[in-house]
């Protein structure tokens, strides 16, 4: 007589098993993103609770994270070249009044030079 093994029970358990642990990283990755914190496999296995090996086993989760983890990477990359752009501009800008002022007191005087100038003549 052969007997058959019935492993629905055990299925279930593991699908239900499966969710709640994708819910729980799907938690920790909203609440990362939602509070500025940097999105790494570290930092959402110890605020999910689970372990790095189970993030990098799956592999719609270890996209998810990579990508994360990329974007934000770009995301600095962009803000610093931007902090730099700024610097590089508000120096150029800064040189650029100077000269100006510089220009500005030179025509002054010569202003006054022509003035004095045309005052003489008429006298």
């Amino acid at each position: 007589m052969s007997h058959k093994r019935n492993i629905e029970g055990l299925r279930r358990f593991k699908e239900e098993k499966t969710k709640e642990i994708e819910s729980k990283i799907d938690k920790a990755i909203r609440e990362l993103s939602l509070n500025g914190k940097t999105i790494n496999f570290l930092s959402v296995a110890n605020l999910s609770g689970v372990t790095k090996a189970t993030l990098y086993r799956k592999p719609n989760i270890r996209k998810r994270i990579e990508d994360l983890r990329q974007r934000e990477i770009e995301n600095r990359v962009k803000i610093e070249k931007t902090d730099k752009s700024k610097d590089l501009i508000i120096f150029a800008k800064d040189k650029k009044i100077k000269e100006l002022k510089y220009e500005k007191r030179q025509l002054k005087d010569e202003i006054q030079k022509l003035k004095s100038i045309i005052y003489q003549e008429t006298v």
